[in-house]
């Protein structure tokens, strides 16, 4: 299951917000990859959300495989809605 977002987010994936991002995708057993910009990382690990460097603006894709998929495709895209109101 994959789905684009764009992070609107005006300090884009810095620590506060990925750190939440990361302990969301924790809450989850389905493996949980976040690509952009040609890269992907695990979004369990807060260093690989990071590493990407996602700023504001920037279209990133989540692909999430495994048996909550569902339901972790709905938390995270609720998730980053309410970090994009922020």
């Amino acid at each position: 299951m994959r789905k684009e977002f764009v992070i609107a987010n005006e300090q884009g994936l810095h620590a506060r917000p990925a750190t939440t991002l990361v302990s969301k995708a924790n809450q989850f057993k389905s493996s949980i990859t976040l690509r952009y910009d040609g890269k992907e990382a695990d979004m369990k690990s807060i260093m690989g959300v990071l590493s990407l460097g996602v700023t504001r603006g920037e279209l990133i894709e989540v692909i999430i495989e495994g048996d909550d998929e569902v339901d972790a495709m709905e938390a995270i895209q609720q998730h980053i809605k309410e970090m994009n109101m922020n």
